[in-house]
């Protein structure tokens, strides 16, 4: 038990930081309160040093979990990425209620007082990707899961107090309650297929039957459901159709939140469930199918979608979708390269999708939040920084060379080939080509296009979130420089040191 509690001290230190985030966010002075942003970003940065230190690799061989070398990297990329999240969301919460207070036109109620209760559920809903990497039974990996989601829910209900941001909410939770019970019975057809939640008994029951003949029929029903459910999580089809709305229902931090955060706790899940039946000789045929069909899917309808968009946060959730489909070739093509290659990938798309919404969540147009494609044309007269952010940001997205998310695309093709998907590849290399539109749209509008009546009122308006998105700019550029690094980490995770 104390080796278990061992590696859950990265866990522990987000936990505390929850608490002191949501005791500081209720203080009666203005200057605690400020400072609640800066808090979450200490304690994030302790949880990332407190990681290298805990997955020593004379104690990661007593884990009992069943990917005991994962969390290791994800850990310490998850509160790196959190680091940004947080700065994103810097001025969201409270900033005319605190305006209020501090001019006197107002007084502090603790009812009424938001950005505690925000940061600490940001730091729980991170500590539930980092407690999947512990799971080993299947139990505690469905707590871990809904300690993701769950945090998720209020965190899209209270970044906009509109009815655009509470009918977001509405939808987000009910898909999300539905997609929990799907899994929950694929869970309980697999507790029937195999006679125990422990995850490493699991797997050993699996091989047995697959030397046997083949996994029982309950089994691969069980992992079916489970796997459609998770789609929900990484926003895949056909649990994807609430992404765009709740994208755009939700403030541009939450947003960037929910398009990194549920994503790497969904591929995470699937990797774990899909090494119960493990990979050597081929997913079982009923599994690797349902993968392709997935797959394709998520690539075409996100792409295709994306192209119809207005708005230019439905057209970055749709972007979203597909960013998904392109990560299950990794997940189909297998290990090592193939889930090496998803984990890199992650990484990458987080850094350079959080710059994005980054950079629309510091703009703004008469104090309202900038939505609108028409709000970014012409964006580099008024505010340069913030529109060759945006546009490097969407450049590395599409994978223009040398950009950091060309060299992510590419070792996911490069696997997909290597293992055989060939007509998987050029399907996502078509949906690429297809996604090149929007993005060079999005590129072209900040920084060829001229103003609109409507850009011509947009500003920065709020400064943490303009810095998280030049970061996440520098990551785009630079990152190719620490690229071979990010891969040997990445094998790591799931290449058992000689």
């Amino acid at each position: 038990m104390t080796d278990r509690l061992w590696f859950l001290i990265p866990e522990f230190i987000l936990l505390a930081g929850a608490v002191v985030c949501a005791i500081g966010g209720l203080s009666n002075l203005a200057a605690i309160r400020r400072k609640v942003g800066f808090v979450a970003c200490a304690f994030l940065a302790a949880s990332c040093i407190a990681v290298p230190f805990v997955y020593d690799p004379t104690r990661v061989a007593e884990s009992p979990a069943l990917l005991p070398h994962v969390g290791g990297y994800v850990k310490f990329f998850a509160a790196l990425t959190g680091i940004l999240l947080v700065m994103t969301s810097g001025g969201l919460m409270d900033r005319k209620y605190e305006h209020a207070i501090a001019s006197g036109k107002d007084t502090f109620d603790t009812l009424r007082s938001s950005a505690g209760e925000y940061h600490a559920l940001l730091l729980l809903s991170i500590t539930g990707v980092m407690l999947i990497c512990e799971a080993s039974d299947l139990i505690w990996l469905f707590l871990a899961l809904e300690l993701v989601s769950l945090p998720t829910y209020v965190m899209v209900a209270m970044s906009r107090w509109s009815k655009v941001g509470q009918e977001a909410a509405m939808k987000y939770f009910f898909l999300g309650a539905i997609s929990a019970a799907l899994m929950l019975y694929g869970f309980a057809l697999l507790y029937g297929a195999t006679g125990t939640f422990n995850l490493n008994e699991m797997a050993v029951v699996f091989a047995k039957q697959r030397f046997d003949g083949g996994i029982v029929m309950f089994g691969q029903i069980g992992l079916i459901l489970a796997l459609v459910g998770l789609c929900y999580k990484i926003a895949a089809a056909p649990m994807h159709l609430y992404a765009p709305d709740v994208y755009q229902g939700a403030a541009s931090a939450v947003t960037a939140f929910l398009a990194f955060v549920p994503k790497t706790a969904g591929m995470l899940a699937i990797i774990i469930l899909l090494s119960l039946v493990g990979w050597e000789g081929g997913l079982p045929k009923s599994i690797e199918m349902m993968l392709w069909v997935v797959a394709v899917l998520t690539m075409l309808l996100g792409n295709i979608g994306a192209l119809l968009q207005t708005s230019t946060k439905r057209m970055l959730g749709y972007s979203s979708i597909a960013h998904s489909g392109y990560m299950l070739i990794g997940i189909i093509a297998g290990p090592p390269l193939g889930l090496i290659a998803v984990m890199v990938y992650l990484v990458i798309y987080g850094a350079t999708n959080t710059a994005a919404f980054s950079t629309l969540a510091s703009l703004s147009r008469d104090g309202k939040p900038v939505d609108s494609l028409q709000d970014i044309s012409g964006l580099v007269k008024s505010s340069p920084a913030a529109a060759t952010s945006f546009a490097l940001s969407c450049g590395s997205l599409l994978g223009i060379p040398p950009l950091f998310g060309f060299w992510g695309k590419l070792m996911l093709f490069a696997v997909g080939v290597s293992a055989g998907q060939l007509p998987l590849v050029l399907i996502a290399a078509v949906s690429s080509a297809i996604s090149a539109w929007y993005y060079l749209r999005l590129i072209g509008l900040a920084l060829l296009s001229p103003l609109t009546p409507r850009s011509e009122t947009v500003r920065v308006t709020l400064r943490w979130p303009m810095i998280a998105a030049i970061l996440g700019a520098i990551i785009a550029i630079g990152g190719p420089i620490v690229l071979e690094s990010l891969i040997t980490d990445a094998k790591t995770a799931f290449v058992e040191p000689e």
